[in-house]
């Protein structure tokens, strides 16, 4: 294999664990949401308010991730 596609290569493979991540990052986040909302019926607005907050922060790790991913196999 060529340095290009060992780069191809590592930057799939990357992409796609900061996906896989950010899914269960997303997923459990969302799961005690509900769960505390469940438990607190009053405070749903300041759970949401928190969750999409905190989706919001691993979103934008996720795309750094990415990027990085993207830059380094384009650098050869």
């Amino acid at each position: 294999m060529t340095n290009l596609a060992l780069a191809f290569l590592a930057a799939g493979i990357g992409a796609g664990l900061s996906i896989i991540g950010a899914g269960l990052g997303i997923g459990k986040l969302a799961a005690a949401a509900m769960d505390a909302t469940g438990r607190q019926p009053a405070a749903g607005g300041d759970i949401r308010t928190t969750m999409i907050i905190a989706a919001a922060l691993i979103e934008g790790a996720t795309l750094f991730a990415l990027v990085v991913c993207i830059l380094l196999a384009t650098k050869t």
